[in-house]
């Protein structure tokens, strides 16, 4: 009997886990998203349509003989357990089975919007706790926690203005955003940093990245803007990209959705184009078109989107958005996945799902997962 019938026969007698009933009901609410809270006939016309689309269904996707690669689906938002929580309350009025778990279990939950703040006198703000409203205000800048948690930077009119550099710090497990002093807007990754001056004169705009961050560059005719890593730097006038330069990653990638940039690095430069991203890997500096620069940025819009992504790379994403500590045989590592998952899950929820296309096993001890076949 194939997965899917046999997942089919547990949902019938009311023994599916929670991973699986999400599993079994994305497939319904992938193309039918809730957009409130649900009546009770709405559930169980939801069950209905479980049903009815399974029926055609032969079975669940499988690894191909030659690639290994997977494709395994789970909805971006948390619409495929609302059914499940919200029936399960409304017939019984006791805990869901998520609920349940979450009880019984040490549930290692996703990052949040956190970061330090570093001023330039040493000061430290931790922004995760700072209240909304002005945070500080020195040489006729001030600087302001928005109401949807972001940090902006406001030039004082009539004030005259000393350059000076802060440091935005996102710890594990964490992300946070910016509005610098020109208008650019920056996204951080979990485990980033960027150092920044408090306002921009001269003829450049020069900011320091560790780790990843997303740039929405205010266009300035007369000042070019410029991303400094390690080992390269990127100049652009205006325009959206990302860039990924973690220690722990195979090299530097640069990914332009908008406008234009030049990648310069171990005495090499390029211009991208939207949609062409860089790759500086040791001294070689190499170009890649056609990507597709949604996967790039999954994790601003809360998700990871992985395509044919190797189990290694996946768990260093998972480790920094958790703060986990994978450990994995080198030849599970290399296992090709496809599919999207939201970032705003917890990780056992996440892993469960993985597991059910049968090649990998997670156990889980405080923050430790360790992957067996």
């Amino acid at each position: 009997m194939n997965k899917a019938k046999e997942l089919l026969e547990k949902y019938a007698a009311g023994k599916c886990s929670p991973e699986e009933l999400a599993l079994l009901e994305t497939w319904y609410l992938q193309e039918n998203e809730p957009k409130a809270m649900l009546k009770p006939e709405q559930v169980e016309q939801a069950r209905l349509a479980v049903w009815e689309k399974l029926a055609v269904q032969e079975e669940l996707p499988k690894a191909t003989s030659k690639s290994s690669k997977l494709i395994w689906y789970w909805t971006s938002a948390a619409a495929a357990l609302l059914i499940i929580s919200f029936s399960v309350a409304y017939f019984t009025n006791k805990p869901s089975q998520v609920e349940q778990q979450q009880i019984s279990q040490n549930i290692i939950v996703p990052g949040s919007n956190k970061a330090t703040l570093i001023l330039a006198d040493g000061q430290t703000i931790d922004l995760g706790l700072a209240k909304e409203g002005l945070l500080n205000k020195e040489q006729g800048i001030a600087i302001y926690k928005t109401k949807d948690g972001q940090i902006q930077y406001q030039t004082e009119q009539n004030n005259a203005l000393t350059i000076q550099w802060n440091e935005l710090s996102i710890p594990v497990g964490g992300y946070y955003s910016l509005s610098l002093a020109d208008g650019t807007k920056v996204w951080l990754n979990s485990k980033s940093k960027l150092k920044y001056p408090t306002n921009f004169s001269g003829d450049t705009r020069r900011v320091e990245l560790e780790g990843e961050a997303y740039f929405e560059v205010a266009h300035r005719k007369d000042q070019a803007f410029i991303v400094s890593c390690k080992q390269q730097n990127v100049e652009v006038l205006g325009t959206h990209f990302n860039i990924n330069a973690y220690p722990d990653e195979k090299g530097i990638s640069t990914t332009l959705l908008e406008g234009k940039v030049k990648v310069s690095a171990a005495g090499q430069s390029l211009v991208l184009k939207p949609n062409e991203q860089s790759l500086l890997i040791g001294n070689k500096l190499s170009i890649h078109q056609n990507i597709e620069t949604e996967d790039v940025v999954d994790w601003v819009n809360n998700d990871f989107i992985f395509k044919n992504e190797d189990l290694a790379s996946i768990l260093r994403k998972l480790s920094r958005w958790y703060d986990i500590e994978a450990v994995y045989p080198e030849e599970l590592g290399k296992l090709e996945f496809s599919g999207s998952i939201s970032r705003k899950k917890n990780i056992q929820q996440v892993l469960k799902i993985m597991e059910l296309t049968e090649l990998v096993h997670f156990k889980i001890e405080e923050r430790r997962v360790t992957v067996t076949k």
